[in-house]
């Protein structure tokens, strides 16, 4: 933001006039005043982008002033003066919301230098804000494409946790957007303003991780030449994702569990704890609860994570969102490499929406990318896709239909019953499990098989039902 006019607001008009040269010289437009009362009634009249206020002045005197300011909203920089200041004046003033506080005697170089600091702040604010909107923008659920009923509990989920500190722990297979949610959660919630710190547990060697996490004192290990922060207070008063939670050495799984009980941590070599305000979002592709029986993950830090479980279903389990996915990705090609293409045809469509997706939204994404850079033309057809998804297996009914059978009926029988043996088949005989994948209730699942005469598909390892 660049200054441009200014109000003084003093009872000595010599000071008023002083001030009116220096500031004009300078290129500011400079208006004055000999009081608070006459000030208030200037700022609601005149837009003023910065007021040099003096403490002591007669009918209402300058904290009166900023009280006032304040309660009015006017939205204006206040940096005040005195020839009487102490240093409790200046921070009841920087507390009541000046900017700045500046002592009397003064040289004109001083006030010029104050303003210049003043305008920087207003700069890095006015882009902080700018950052902030854009990446609640960018991370808005009009960017998580869904219209599945999965993934619009999901999303409900997610407007309900945001504003706390609550710990939530995101699971999904890779490509299913964790990382999204993540950052919808962060900037749809209380800690938006502060930072947002992500690490993959996964992608830093073992003996790193902990500096990395906690930080270190300088001499700490050999090549610590100097001390380090660490992500846990780079993160301090927002929000850490640690993707790959599941990754993380069991070691370091100890000292995480304390940072999320205590809310404090030592930094490698120090002989000292900190506290740090920090809410902690983690990600897996890994199924803890087993990593829990196999010894290679903590059960009390994994309960202490599942607070929230958010599970993001596969694309292959929410076919119905490809159209909607395709339509938002499309268009934000369009804008970004400066492509023009309408859409897709139905037939390519169809093919999408039948292949099994094993890389989820990204490889979708990445996939109509390259089609749309590869195309010809304004609507993307089958040829503009891969042999890998065009000659898919998944481009297949389940089965093949009976010859004999042209009965509507009778076809959404055979059809319900195919889709229940192979919902039995995948979750290895688990009725529970194979009721939620075909929304449908456990009670009811069981009187279908009964009626179709479909008996219990055993797992090899557990029983029909948990």
């Amino acid at each position: 933001m660049e200054i441009r006019r200014i109000l003084v607001v003093d009872d000595e008009e010599n000071m008023c006039h002083m001030l009116s040269m220096v500031l004009g010289k300078a290129g500011y437009q400079v208006d004055y005043v000999l009081n608070g009362i006459e000030a208030l009634d200037f700022l609601g009249k005149f837009p003023v982008d910065l007021v040099l206020c003096d403490v002591r002045m007669p009918k209402m005197d300058g904290m009166a002033l900023l009280d006032a300011i304040q309660e009015k909203g006017i939205d204006v920089l206040i940096i005040m003066m005195s020839a009487f200041g102490t240093i409790d004046t200046a921070v009841e003033a920087m507390k009541k919301g000046a900017y700045d506080y500046i002592s009397k005697p003064f040289k004109p170089d001083e006030v010029l230098l104050t303003l210049k600091k003043a305008e920087e702040r207003q700069r890095l604010k006015k882009e902080n804000l700018y950052l902030l909107k854009n990446a609640r923008d960018r991370y808005s659920f009009a960017n998580i494409v869904g219209k599945s009923r999965k993934m619009q509990e999901l999303f409900a989920t997610v407007e309900k946790v945001a504003d706390y500190k609550t710990t939530v722990l995101i699971t999904g297979p890779s490509g299913t957007g964790k990382e999204m949610i993540a950052r919808a959660i962060h900037y749809k919630g209380a800690r938006a303003s502060n930072p947002l710190v992500a690490v993959n547990c996964g992608g830093i060697p073992e003996n790193l991780l902990e500096s990395e996490l906690f930080g270190h004192v300088k001499g700490a290990f050999t090549d610590a030449i100097k001390s380090k922060k660490g992500l846990f207070l780079e993160a301090d008063g927002g929000t850490l994702f640690l993707d790959e939670i599941g990754e993380m050495p069991v070691s370091l799984q100890v000292k995480l569990l304390r940072a999320l009980q205590e809310g404090e941590i030592r930094p490698v070599g120090e002989n000292r704890t900190i506290e740090v305000d920090v809410r902690i979002i983690a990600a897996t592709t890994k199924n803890l609860a087993d990593a829990v029986k196999e010894g290679t993950f903590r059960e009390d830090l994994y309960y202490r994570l599942n607070v929230i479980h958010l599970e993001i279903p596969p694309l292959s389990e929410r076919p119905e969102d490809i159209p909607l996915l395709i339509e938002h990705f499309i268009a934000k090609h369009n804008k970004r490499l400066g492509l023009n293409v309408e859409g897709i045809s139905r037939k390519a469509m169809k093919v999408l929406q039948q292949y099994s997706w094993p890389g989820n939204v990204r490889q979708l994404e990445n996939v109509l990318e390259r089609a749309m850079v590869m195309s010809s033309g304004d609507v993307l057809d089958v040829e503009d896709f891969p042999d890998e998804i065009r000659f898919s297996k998944n481009n297949k009914p389940i089965s093949n239909l009976p010859e004999t059978l042209y009965s509507i009926k009778e076809a959404t029988r055979w059809l319900e019953k195919e889709l229940i043996i192979k919902a039995l088949k995948k979750t290895g005989g688990n009725r529970t499990q194979a009721a939620k994948l075909l929304d449908i209730s456990h009670p009811a699942l069981l009187y279908k098989m009964k009626d179709y005469g479909i008996g219990g598909i055993q797992s090899k390892k557990t029983n029909a039902d948990e």
